[in-house]
């Protein structure tokens, strides 16, 4: 026994290789393969597979297989307390986009708390240029907008910034439509094409659960509840089968749209709290969110629902 539990030191420890443990103990390296193997099923070694900063590896998976996602992180937090849960599932959303953005890649960002939070937490990224996907969104209960968010961002990569200074809605289709032609907003819409990963804000059309709902006035919010929406992606608004809705109040709002961003490769929100469980679902059904970071409360309930 201490044969063995010297030989699994050696290599799960100090991480030695079969030949180098057989030269140093004089056996053959087929002994020590099978000494390992003991080692293993007597319980001597008991590996365990975890991951820093909470994520459940087993929820992840479940979530990803469920829904047929790219990707799902599913964060174990006991936080509740909303700015401190955005930091945690911002902390998590950052280092994946870290690993999977490639100087390949055109990064777009649209504005959300949840979004603020990832790049707050970004501390490196590939040299990718980066386009602002939605308006600014000016509230007295926000601190950063969609404009300073790609900003913070670009200068992090130290790729272009595709930026503009628009209002996220305004009054009137008639001045979202010159808004857009304006040469700053023209010039970084002509960008969405290009996008190819996306993190977007997701929000359930209610009141407290979707900014865009709290910015826009009651009128222009109940006609989009009796068309059936449940859900805006970043100003796209879709209902509960995931079916994008168009009306005329989905034309004051200057963003990203839904053919523009069903052409992107891979698209990431980052939702939060049990309200949005039904927002959650038709934004996949969407297709639109093929990627989700979330907590293990919501993504629990998702799988419950699916059942």
């Amino acid at each position: 026994m201490v044969l063995t539990a010297s030989i699994a030191r050696r290599y799960y420890v100090d991480g030695r290789s079969k030949v180098e443990i057989a030269d140093e103990f004089r056996l053959s390296r087929f002994k020590v393969a099978r000494l390992l193997d003991q080692a293993r099923s007597s319980g001597l070694v008991r590996i365990e597979i975890s991951h820093p900063g909470a994520i459940d590896l087993d929820l992840s998976a479940r979530l990803q297989e469920a829904f047929g996602l790219r990707r799902a992180i599913v964060v174990d937090t006991p936080e509740v307390d909303e700015p401190a849960l955005r930091t945690q599932l911002g902390k998590a959303a950052a280092d994946l986009l870290s690993e999977i953005v490639t100087p390949e890649d055109v990064l777009g960002l649209a504005w959300a708390r949840a979004v603020t939070a990832m790049t707050e937490q970004l501390t490196s990224l590939a040299p990718v240029p980066v386009v602002q996907l939605t308006g600014a969104l000016t509230r007295p209960d926000v601190e950063a907008n969609s404009v300073e968010l790609v900003r913070h961002t670009a200068r992090l990569s130290g790729g272009p910034a595709y930026l503009f200074y628009a209002p996220l809605v305004v009054p009137d289709a008639a001045t979202a439509r010159a808004l857009r032609q304006q040469p700053e907003v023209a010039e970084a819409i002509s960008h969405f094409d290009s996008v190819t990963k996306a993190v977007v804000g997701l929000g359930s059309w209610s009141a407290g659960q979707s900014t865009l709902y709290d910015a826009m006035d009651e009128k222009a919010c109940e006609q989009l509840l009796r068309r059936g929406v449940v859900a805006d992606i970043s100003g796209v608004f879709v209902d509960a089968d995931g079916v994008p809705v168009q009306s005329r109040v989905t034309e004051r709002v200057i963003a990203i749209n839904a053919e523009q961003m069903g052409k992107i490769d891979e698209v990431i929100a980052i939702p939060y709290g049990l309200a949005k469980v039904a927002a959650v679902r038709a934004a996949v059904r969407s297709g639109l969110v093929n990627a989700i970071v979330t907590h293990a409360p919501l993504a629990k309930a998702l799988l419950q629902q699916s059942d």
